[in-house]
């Protein structure tokens, strides 16, 4: 549990429609969809828990805001993301940990988000900041185009 969150709270926090009006784009699939959260995901396709969408097949442009529970869990995830290789990511910016030492460096470009983007809860209100920042990963020339353009924040680039 996050150090912002209180103990019998959920854990299920979604991303704020604001963030998606950023982009100005249209995802084939959200992998890890709410169940019965808002969809504010321009998606044309969703995969929750119940759909397994981190094992169900991937395709197209991919909007991936996955769970952030343990490493091991955002390693599998992102091992996929970067194995699909076209989307953008929405991971917390840990830049030390051992997952954003081994993934940041396969994105192609990474968003740091400013200021820290405040959560919605499953009800639709929205939460405190989080104690971490968020960071975008960019996969592919459509996600590093969506992320440049949306001016949610710093846009860093991977040298070729």
């Amino acid at each position: 549990m996050a150090a912002y969150e209180k103990a019998g709270e959920s854990d299920e926090w979604y991303t704020p429609r604001y963030i998606f009006d950023a982009f100005g784009v249209s995802f084939d699939l959200d992998v890890a969809a709410p169940i019965d959260g808002p969809r504010y995901v321009p998606a044309f396709t969703w995969h929750s828990v119940d759909d397994d969408g981190l094992n169900s097949p991937w395709f197209g442009f991919v909007w991936m805001n996955p769970p952030f529970g343990h490493q091991r869990t955002k390693r599998a995830w992102l091992s996929r993301f970067f194995d699909h290789g076209n989307g953008i990511a929405l991971v917390p910016d840990r830049t030390s940990a051992p997952w954003f030492q081994e993934f940041g460096p396969q994105a192609d470009a990474i968003c740091w988000v400013a200021p820290k983007i405040k959560f919605e809860r499953p009800d639709g209100t929205r939460g405190e900041s989080p104690g971490t920042g968020t960071a975008l990963f960019a996969s592919g020339q459509k996600a590093v185009a969506a992320i440049e353009g949306s001016g949610l924040g710093m846009v860093t680039w991977r040298r070729p």
